[in-house]
């Protein structure tokens, strides 16, 4: 449908509420005005509800291709755009990793097919492919990632020479995933000398360590200053890590910039006790005191845009003993209720959370005319309604685990529309799947 029409919603927009209609036209917002009167193709009712731009998540593992048991981009942007997620940036770590421009021609090719969300995909880097990473056009592909330490996949990069050729020769973005692999190998032998096998998930924290991201973040920010690179660091998970980032500068005017996930502002490590592997994540979910000063942070605007590190694993993979199961869960449809019942809790404003997980996201990557209500931008919006609670069961679970991590959570707040490229690509718990979102571009 080419026009809709939504009456009376109280938009969120650039740390502003205010009410107005909003008329769609050709996939883009045509008018915001206090009151449209026109014939729509299709008109919503959107008094009482409240009208955000879409989240962009810069950070999603969507497993596809490769390790299609557990995820795939089909199923994985069906639960986001049922989480409010317009848009996302998918990570290399696939089977196999995205080294070569083709391998991520490859992952374009079926997002296109099969994408229910706008979609774009990270250029790989490893210890050798340094030719094939200065190969990336930065107008068309978000960033290029970079593991300064293991994590998932075999694509750490510790080679001090790799690491300075990336930092001083990246045409774009920079993306880092930052856990020291000396020190966590250390911290694991110290702890298998002392419990053997007998290793449980309250250690992870304390094996993944607080030290261990501070080492990284701080090269990382080293590097990045040394050449003058727009570094991005992924997932800050300590609060001693805050202090690497600066806060007096515009978000514009920053060449290094910091995401805080979802996991890290709700868990901290009492919760290991309930949760279990489920909340096993790299870098590890650590203490209340982490906790908070991730939430001040991006308060204070340390830290600048909120992400999910979406990266969904089978419920057998995680039921096995805590060295063998894998980090990671799924995130996507429950980010933005998480954040909306932060705000309800008066943790954080709506304003700041349409800050952090769309206006920045759109500054950081230079993203083309998304991540705001403004007429003219593409039609990226979500419908949520703060009075419309909700309990997070292994029923209404899209992910195709089968699983969250807020599995049992009663969210006060349902998202009961999203728009995709001005497609109404879900409604109520119906999906549009017709239409498929697009690629994302960059003003690089």
């Amino acid at each position: 449908m080419s026009t809709i029409l939504i009456k009376a919603a109280s938009i969120v927009n650039e740390g502003q509420i205010f009410n107005a209609d909003l008329l769609i036209k050709n996939g883009r917002i045509e008018k915001i005005a206090s009151t449209i009167d026109t014939t729509a193709d299709l008109e919503i009712n959107a008094e009482g509800l409240h009208l955000l731009p879409g989240m962009i998540d810069d950070q999603v593992h969507f497993r596809e291709p490769g390790l299609t048991h557990k995820a795939d981009i089909f199923s994985e942007s069906m639960a986001a755009v049922a989480g409010g997620i317009t848009s996302f940036m998918e990570m290399p770590n696939t089977v196999p990793n995205t080294l070569t421009q083709d391998l991520l021609a490859d992952k374009y090719a079926i997002a296109q097919q099969t994408s229910l969300a706008n979609y774009s995909f990270y250029m790989g880097a490893s210890n050798d492919n340094i030719e094939e990473v200065l190969k990336t056009d930065a107008k068309n592909v978000c960033g290029i990632k970079v593991f300064m330490g293991s994590s998932t996949g075999n694509m750490l990069v510790d080679n001090e020479k790799t690491l300075e050729n990336i930092f001083s020769k990246a045409p774009m973005l920079v993306a880092t995933h930052c856990e020291d692999e000396a020190t966590i190998r250390h911290n694991l032998a110290v702890y298998k000398e002392k419990y053997g096998d007998d290793l449980t998930i309250d250690m992870h924290p304390l094996i993944r360590s607080a030290e261990a991201c501070y080492k990284s973040s701080s090269l990382a920010v080293e590097l990045a200053k040394r050449y003058d690179t727009r570094l991005h660091i992924l997932h800050i998970s300590t609060a001693k890590e805050i202090a690497l980032f600066d806060n007096t500068l515009a978000l514009a005017d920053k060449r290094i910039t910091a995401e805080a996930c979802v996991h890290h502002l709700w868990f901290n490590d009492t919760d290991y006790a309930t949760k279990g592997n489920f909340i096993k994540w790299n870098p590890a979910v650590k203490t209340a005191a982490d906790q908070a000063g991730i939430l001040q942070g991006l308060l204070d605007d340390h830290i600048d845009v909120i992400a999910t590190d979406h990266a969904p694993h089978t419920i057998e993979e995680k039921n096995q003993p805590y060295a063998q199961a894998p980090s990671g869960g799924p995130l996507v449809q429950h980010a933005l209720p998480a954040l909306l019942e932060m705000h309800l809790q008066g943790k954080i404003s709506l304003e700041k959370i349409v800050e952090k997980a769309s206006h920045n996201v759109a500054t950081c990557f230079n993203l083309s005319e998304r991540g705001f209500v403004r007429e003219g931008y593409w039609a990226d919006l979500v419908l949520v309604d703060l009075n419309d609670p909700f309990k997070v069961t292994k029923l209404n679970t899209l992910y195709k685990c089968g699983w969250s991590p807020f599995d049992g959570e009663t969210f006060r707040a349902s998202i009961t529309h999203t728009f995709v490229s001005g497609n109404l690509a879900y409604q109520k718990g119906k999906f549009m799947t017709n239409e498929t979102g697009k690629r994302l571009s960059f003003d690089r």
